[in-house]
């Protein structure tokens, strides 16, 4: 840390940080087809820049990240695609947990697992085991994960209940819905940060971004550095957030 910016925080100028950041990984196919690569070649710059995240809001003192790093609708990609990156899924969980768990990051995926290789349920079974103890960060990575599923997934969960005598449905709050999400002991994000320019949320996390600030970054994710999310935490630190109230 230089000592202008720890001059910053000791002065107590500085503000906290975001402590939930959600990210859409996005442009990582434009990325390689901007230098006449394979998509593939995106695809693995792309979890290098994953990796340059974590450090980042490991240094920065965010608690929660949450990446979208795959889709429900990303399986109508060209077969070939979704084989190099089940490969790199794999990878990645072969290399990468272990330093996480070093470095006291809890993993977890959320999504709908039964779509993947009883390899890549085992994998994330066996990380999810692994840094379940781990509180310095908490690593989120959405894979076949849609926003509107999450949703109906819960509404199939209350029926449920109800149906079994478990609730009332004048027992049902906002509170009790967002336990039945994916995202049950996961605080909403703060702060929504999507790349490639791109200015959508593509079906991520409906429910929870209903109170999110949304930052989006002409940078394509495989060059998405630290540096870029300090520009988006201090964009966000910029804003007023209100909640819904009106402002003073």
């Amino acid at each position: 840390m230089s000592t202008d910016t720890q001059e910053s925080h000791d002065s107590g100028d500085a503000k906290p940080p975001p402590r939930h950041v959600a990210i859409i990984m996005d442009g990582n196919g434009r990325w390689a087809k901007a230098r006449d690569l394979p998509r593939t070649m995106g695809h693995r710059q792309g979890a290098e820049a994953v990796r340059q995240t974590v450090k980042g809001a490991l240094e920065q003192g965010i608690v929660y990240i949450t990446l979208f790093g795959f889709s429900s609708e990303n399986w109508s990609r060209p077969e070939n695609e979704i084989s190099d990156l089940m490969k790199l899924l794999v990878r990645y969980l072969r290399s990468e947990v272990a330093d996480l768990h070093k470095n006291n990051v809890r993993f977890r995926v959320i999504g709908d697992r039964t779509a993947f290789s009883d390899e890549i349920r085992s994998l994330i079974e066996d990380g999810e085991a692994l840094t379940q103890g781990n509180t310095k960060l908490h690593l989120t990575i959405a894979l076949n994960y849609g926003g509107r599923s999450d949703i109906t997934q819960a509404v199939r969960n209350l029926v449920s209940n109800a149906m079994d005598g478990n609730i009332k449905p004048d027992e049902i709050t906002e509170e009790y819905f967002s336990d039945c999400l994916y995202t049950k002991d996961i605080p909403d994000p703060d702060v929504l940060i999507r790349t490639s320019g791109e200015q959508r949320i593509s079906n991520f996390l409906l429910w929870q971004c209903a109170y999110t600030e949304f930052v989006f970054l002409e940078t394509l994710w495989p060059d998405f550095s630290k540096n870029d999310l300090e520009q988006a935490v201090n964009e966000f630190n910029r804003r007023d957030r209100r909640f819904g109230n009106s402002g003073a």
